[in-house]
């Protein structure tokens, strides 16, 4: 059985400037939102040690999950995320109108 695309948004939050606020998106393939949402954390997690490290960071899992990049100084609220069937690559945007 083909596994579903899922979104998974976290709120994230600056330890520097503590009003920074935002979301990361993390997109990949998985059969629920709770292991969309492990799979998120897993290469999250992943990014991160070899950031501290020194190290590239891994990309491209063979299920789609990946980080490109890892961005210090930033939080993720993991408790607080949500998966959802992905559909559209603008979804996090205000719905207010834009140019591209």
């Amino acid at each position: 059985m083909a596994k579903d695309y899922f979104e998974v948004d976290v709120p994230i939050g600056s330890t520097q400037s503590p009003g920074l606020r935002g979301v990361h998106v993390f997109t990949g393939r998985a059969d629920s939102g709770s292991a969309a949402i492990k799979a998120a954390h897993e290469v999250y997690d992943a990014a991160r040690a070899a950031a501290e490290a020194g190290l590239e960071i891994p990309h491209g899992r063979p299920d789609g999950w990946g980080a490109c990049g890892y961005r210090a100084g930033w939080e993720l609220d993991w408790p607080a995320a949500k998966a959802v069937p992905w559909n559209s690559p603008y979804s996090w945007l205000n719905p207010r109108a834009f140019e591209l």
